[in-house]
Protein backbone atom coordinates (compact mmCIF):
# COMPACT_ATOMS: atom_id res chain seq x y z
CA UNK A 1 0.00 0.00 0.00
CA UNK A 2 1.49 3.28 -1.02
CA UNK A 3 1.15 6.78 0.79
CA UNK A 4 -0.71 9.16 -0.94
CA UNK A 5 -4.03 10.85 -2.29
CA UNK A 6 -6.35 9.24 -4.65
CA UNK A 7 -8.41 11.69 -6.48
CA UNK A 8 -11.88 10.27 -7.29
CA UNK A 9 -14.67 11.02 -9.47
CA UNK A 10 -17.30 10.10 -6.99
CA UNK A 11 -20.71 8.85 -8.82
CA UNK A 12 -24.73 9.58 -7.72
CA UNK A 13 -25.85 7.63 -5.47
CA UNK A 14 -22.83 6.60 -2.95
CA UNK A 15 -22.25 8.94 0.15
CA UNK A 16 -18.45 10.07 0.52
CA UNK A 17 -18.32 7.01 3.09
CA UNK A 18 -19.20 4.60 0.43
CA UNK A 19 -16.23 5.55 -1.28
CA UNK A 20 -13.82 5.83 1.31
CA UNK A 21 -15.34 1.92 2.32
CA UNK A 22 -14.69 1.05 -1.48
CA UNK A 23 -11.23 2.34 -1.81
CA UNK A 24 -10.33 1.18 1.71
CA UNK A 25 -10.87 -2.38 -0.18
CA UNK A 26 -9.00 -1.71 -3.35
CA UNK A 27 -5.95 -0.23 -1.16
CA UNK A 28 -5.88 -3.09 1.04
CA UNK A 29 -5.75 -1.09 3.94
CA UNK A 30 -8.74 0.55 6.93
CA UNK A 31 -6.03 3.75 6.83
CA UNK A 32 -8.04 5.62 4.07
CA UNK A 33 -9.69 9.32 4.93
CA UNK A 34 -11.61 12.21 3.14
CA UNK A 35 -11.11 15.93 2.58
CA UNK A 36 -14.68 16.98 2.71
CA UNK A 37 -17.54 14.79 2.00
CA UNK A 38 -20.15 14.93 -1.14
CA UNK A 39 -23.96 14.81 -0.92
CA UNK A 40 -25.17 11.16 -2.53
CA UNK A 41 -26.73 13.43 -5.22
CA UNK A 42 -23.90 14.94 -6.16
CA UNK A 43 -20.68 13.80 -8.49
CA UNK A 44 -17.42 14.98 -9.26
CA UNK A 45 -14.13 15.26 -7.05
CA UNK A 46 -13.33 13.71 -4.03
CA UNK A 47 -10.41 13.95 -1.99
CA UNK A 48 -8.88 10.81 -0.14
CA UNK A 49 -5.81 9.74 1.48
CA UNK A 50 -4.11 6.75 1.91
CA UNK A 51 -1.62 5.67 4.58
CA UNK A 52 0.48 8.24 5.97
CA UNK A 53 -1.49 10.79 3.46
CA UNK A 54 -4.31 11.01 5.66
CA UNK A 55 -2.49 12.87 8.28
CA UNK A 56 -1.99 15.78 5.63
CA UNK A 57 -5.51 15.70 4.76
CA UNK A 58 -6.13 18.22 7.81
CA UNK A 59 -3.78 20.79 6.89
CA UNK A 60 -4.35 20.91 2.78
CA UNK A 61 -5.37 24.36 1.70
CA UNK A 62 -8.70 23.31 -0.35
CA UNK A 63 -10.02 26.71 0.57
CA UNK A 64 -11.86 27.00 -2.72
CA UNK A 65 -14.15 24.60 -4.72
CA UNK A 66 -15.98 24.82 -8.13
CA UNK A 67 -18.87 23.53 -9.18
CA UNK A 68 -21.32 22.65 -12.38
CA UNK A 69 -24.70 23.12 -11.08
CA UNK A 70 -28.63 22.24 -11.69
CA UNK A 71 -31.31 24.87 -10.15
CA UNK A 72 -34.54 24.13 -11.02
CA UNK A 73 -37.22 27.12 -10.38
CA UNK A 74 -40.89 27.05 -9.33
CA UNK A 75 -40.63 23.87 -6.94
CA UNK A 76 -38.86 23.86 -3.72
CA UNK A 77 -37.85 20.84 -1.44
CA UNK A 78 -37.32 19.94 2.26
CA UNK A 79 -33.66 19.42 1.80
CA UNK A 80 -32.89 22.32 -1.03
CA UNK A 81 -32.24 19.31 -3.72
CA UNK A 82 -34.35 16.76 -5.55
CA UNK A 83 -34.26 14.20 -3.21
CA UNK A 84 -36.38 15.89 -0.40
CA UNK A 85 -40.03 16.15 -0.83
CA UNK A 86 -41.70 18.76 -2.33
CA UNK A 87 -42.71 21.63 -0.15
CA UNK A 88 -44.13 24.33 -2.61
CA UNK A 89 -45.07 24.43 -6.62
CA UNK A 90 -45.10 28.05 -8.16
CA UNK A 91 -46.06 29.14 -11.55
CA UNK A 92 -43.16 30.51 -13.58
CA UNK A 93 -44.73 32.03 -16.24
CA UNK A 94 -43.49 35.47 -15.12
CA UNK A 95 -39.57 34.59 -14.72
CA UNK A 96 -37.42 35.53 -17.79
CA UNK A 97 -34.00 34.77 -18.21
CA UNK A 98 -32.70 38.34 -17.42
CA UNK A 99 -34.41 38.36 -14.32
CA UNK A 100 -32.72 35.42 -13.01
CA UNK A 101 -29.65 36.15 -14.17
CA UNK A 102 -29.86 40.03 -12.91
CA UNK A 103 -31.28 37.66 -8.98
CA UNK A 104 -27.52 35.38 -9.62
CA UNK A 105 -25.48 38.56 -9.69
CA UNK A 106 -26.41 39.36 -6.48
CA UNK A 107 -24.87 36.16 -5.13
CA UNK A 108 -21.16 36.75 -5.69
CA UNK A 109 -18.79 38.53 -3.38
CA UNK A 110 -19.13 38.25 0.12
CA UNK A 111 -22.48 36.80 1.23
CA UNK A 112 -24.30 35.95 4.49
CA UNK A 113 -25.51 32.20 3.90
CA UNK A 114 -28.05 30.13 6.11
CA UNK A 115 -26.87 26.77 5.50
CA UNK A 116 -29.51 24.28 4.39
CA UNK A 117 -31.27 22.88 7.30
CA UNK A 118 -30.27 18.94 6.58
CA UNK A 119 -26.96 19.92 6.14
CA UNK A 120 -24.15 18.34 8.91
CA UNK A 121 -23.83 21.42 11.05
CA UNK A 122 -24.28 20.80 14.53
CA UNK A 123 -27.28 22.18 16.38
CA UNK A 124 -26.47 21.50 20.46
CA UNK A 125 -24.24 18.66 19.60
CA UNK A 126 -26.77 17.06 17.05
CA UNK A 127 -26.56 17.20 13.48
CA UNK A 128 -29.03 19.80 11.94
CA UNK A 129 -30.11 16.91 9.68
CA UNK A 130 -30.87 14.44 12.33
CA UNK A 131 -33.20 16.98 13.68
CA UNK A 132 -35.03 17.68 10.76
CA UNK A 133 -35.62 13.91 9.93
CA UNK A 134 -36.42 13.37 13.45
CA UNK A 135 -39.37 16.09 12.74
CA UNK A 136 -37.87 19.24 14.15
CA UNK A 137 -37.94 22.58 12.47
CA UNK A 138 -34.14 23.76 12.57
CA UNK A 139 -33.40 27.29 12.08
CA UNK A 140 -29.65 27.86 11.56
CA UNK A 141 -27.55 31.19 11.38
CA UNK A 142 -26.09 32.79 8.69
CA UNK A 143 -22.68 32.38 8.37
CA UNK A 144 -20.08 33.92 5.84
CA UNK A 145 -18.90 32.64 2.15
CA UNK A 146 -17.62 33.90 -0.73
CA UNK A 147 -18.54 32.91 -4.18
CA UNK A 148 -15.45 34.35 -6.06
CA UNK A 149 -17.15 33.64 -9.41
CA UNK A 150 -20.70 32.64 -10.71
CA UNK A 151 -21.45 31.77 -14.23
CA UNK A 152 -24.92 31.55 -15.85
CA UNK A 153 -25.48 28.83 -18.49
CA UNK A 154 -28.65 27.96 -20.28
CA UNK A 155 -31.92 29.19 -19.25
CA UNK A 156 -34.52 26.79 -19.79
CA UNK A 157 -38.11 26.16 -19.53
CA UNK A 158 -39.15 22.68 -18.71
CA UNK A 159 -41.24 20.42 -21.15
CA UNK A 160 -41.68 17.30 -19.56
CA UNK A 161 -43.95 15.65 -16.84
CA UNK A 162 -45.03 17.39 -13.63
CA UNK A 163 -45.41 21.58 -12.30
CA UNK A 164 -43.82 24.12 -15.10
CA UNK A 165 -40.83 25.02 -13.96
CA UNK A 166 -37.26 27.00 -15.25
CA UNK A 167 -33.92 25.49 -14.84
CA UNK A 168 -30.50 27.22 -14.48
CA UNK A 169 -27.26 26.35 -15.39
CA UNK A 170 -24.34 27.72 -13.35
CA UNK A 171 -20.92 27.06 -12.81
CA UNK A 172 -19.23 29.07 -9.66
CA UNK A 173 -16.25 28.96 -8.22
CA UNK A 174 -16.63 29.66 -3.77
CA UNK A 175 -15.36 29.46 0.11
CA UNK A 176 -15.29 25.90 1.22
CA UNK A 177 -18.29 26.06 3.34
CA UNK A 178 -20.85 27.43 0.81
CA UNK A 179 -23.92 25.31 0.33
CA UNK A 180 -25.19 25.36 -3.40
CA UNK A 181 -28.84 24.02 -2.41
CA UNK A 182 -29.00 26.99 -0.73
CA UNK A 183 -28.05 29.23 -3.60
CA UNK A 184 -30.74 27.48 -5.38
CA UNK A 185 -32.92 27.82 -2.82
CA UNK A 186 -32.46 31.60 -1.95
CA UNK A 187 -32.39 32.28 -5.40
CA UNK A 188 -36.22 30.03 -5.33
CA UNK A 189 -36.98 32.68 -2.89
CA UNK A 190 -35.40 35.75 -4.14
CA UNK A 191 -37.50 35.14 -7.33
CA UNK A 192 -40.21 34.71 -5.15
CA UNK A 193 -40.92 30.71 -7.05
CA UNK A 194 -39.21 28.39 -4.70
CA UNK A 195 -36.15 26.67 -6.12
CA UNK A 196 -34.29 23.63 -5.60
CA UNK A 197 -30.96 21.81 -6.89
CA UNK A 198 -31.30 18.94 -9.51
CA UNK A 199 -27.94 18.45 -10.33
CA UNK A 200 -24.42 19.36 -8.35
CA UNK A 201 -21.12 18.11 -10.02
CA UNK A 202 -17.96 19.45 -8.17
CA UNK A 203 -15.02 20.04 -10.75
CA UNK A 204 -12.17 21.37 -8.06
CA UNK A 205 -11.12 21.06 -4.16
CA UNK A 206 -8.22 23.47 -4.10
CA UNK A 207 -5.81 22.27 -6.63
CA UNK A 208 -7.30 18.96 -7.76
CA UNK A 209 -9.41 19.03 -10.46
CA UNK A 210 -11.52 16.80 -12.45
CA UNK A 211 -9.04 15.80 -14.85
CA UNK A 212 -7.01 14.54 -11.79
CA UNK A 213 -9.88 11.98 -10.73
CA UNK A 214 -10.45 8.47 -11.41
CA UNK A 215 -13.83 6.98 -11.44
CA UNK A 216 -14.28 3.85 -9.31
CA UNK A 217 -13.80 1.09 -12.02
CA UNK A 218 -10.60 2.93 -13.32
CA UNK A 219 -9.28 2.49 -9.79
CA UNK A 220 -10.75 -1.29 -9.55
CA UNK A 221 -8.95 -1.87 -12.61
CA UNK A 222 -5.57 -0.82 -11.28
CA UNK A 223 -5.29 1.06 -8.09
CA UNK A 224 -2.72 3.70 -7.79
CA UNK A 225 -2.25 7.26 -5.76
CA UNK A 226 -1.08 10.56 -6.26
CA UNK A 227 2.09 10.25 -4.48
CA UNK A 228 2.88 12.18 -1.53
CA UNK A 229 5.54 14.29 -2.45
CA UNK A 230 3.39 15.79 -5.68
CA UNK A 231 0.23 15.69 -3.28
CA UNK A 232 2.37 18.17 -1.41
CA UNK A 233 3.69 20.15 -4.10
CA UNK A 234 0.14 20.74 -5.74
CA UNK A 235 -1.09 21.77 -2.47
CA UNK A 236 1.40 23.71 -0.89
CA UNK A 237 4.51 26.67 -1.14
CA UNK A 238 7.54 23.87 -1.84
CA UNK A 239 11.47 24.66 -0.38
CA UNK A 240 13.47 22.56 -1.14
CA UNK A 241 16.45 21.62 1.99
CA UNK A 242 20.58 21.01 1.44
CA UNK A 243 21.57 18.07 3.46
CA UNK A 244 22.19 18.97 7.06
CA UNK A 245 18.52 21.12 6.82
CA UNK A 246 16.97 17.85 5.53
CA UNK A 247 18.81 15.86 8.54
CA UNK A 248 17.43 18.80 11.03
CA UNK A 249 13.96 18.35 9.87
CA UNK A 250 13.87 14.08 10.67
CA UNK A 251 14.41 15.70 14.07
CA UNK A 252 11.55 17.97 14.23
CA UNK A 253 14.18 20.97 14.78
CA UNK A 254 13.63 24.32 13.91
CA UNK A 255 14.85 25.69 10.52
CA UNK A 256 16.50 29.00 10.33
CA UNK A 257 14.10 29.63 6.84
CA UNK A 258 12.10 33.13 5.95
CA UNK A 259 8.85 31.33 5.49
CA UNK A 260 5.47 33.29 4.51
CA UNK A 261 2.40 30.78 5.26
CA UNK A 262 2.44 26.73 5.74
CA UNK A 263 5.11 25.44 3.60
CA UNK A 264 5.80 22.09 2.42
CA UNK A 265 9.84 21.14 2.77
CA UNK A 266 11.86 18.46 0.65
CA UNK A 267 14.81 16.32 0.56
CA UNK A 268 17.70 16.98 -1.90
CA UNK A 269 16.44 14.06 -3.36
CA UNK A 270 13.15 15.02 -3.69
CA UNK A 271 11.40 13.38 -0.92
CA UNK A 272 8.60 15.12 1.08
CA UNK A 273 10.09 15.66 4.97
CA UNK A 274 7.70 17.68 6.41
CA UNK A 275 5.27 20.91 6.55
CA UNK A 276 6.85 24.00 8.42
CA UNK A 277 4.84 27.37 9.43
CA UNK A 278 6.76 30.51 10.83
CA UNK A 279 6.26 30.74 14.34
CA UNK A 280 8.42 32.89 16.81
CA UNK A 281 10.96 34.20 14.04
CA UNK A 282 11.63 30.85 12.83
CA UNK A 283 10.46 28.22 10.43
CA UNK A 284 8.96 25.35 13.21
CA UNK A 285 7.18 22.08 12.03
CA UNK A 286 3.66 21.21 11.89
CA UNK A 287 3.70 18.28 10.90
CA UNK A 288 6.74 16.02 10.19
CA UNK A 289 6.40 12.64 7.86
CA UNK A 290 9.28 11.01 8.12
CA UNK A 291 11.07 9.27 10.79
Amino acid sequence: MSDGLVVVDKPGGLTSHDVVARVRRLAGTRKVGHAGTLDPMATGVLVLGTGRATRLLGHLMLTEKAYDATIRLGVSTVTDDAEGDVLTVAPVDGIDEEQVREALARFVGDIEQVPTAVSAVKVDGKRSYQRVREGEEVALEARPVTIHELTVGAVRRSSGEGPASVDVDVALRCSSGTYVRAIARDLGAALGVGGHLTALRRTAVGPYRLPDARTLDQLAEQFSVMPLADAARAAFPSYDLDAEQAQAVRYGRPLPLELDILTAVFAPDGEFLALYAPRDGAARAVAVFVG
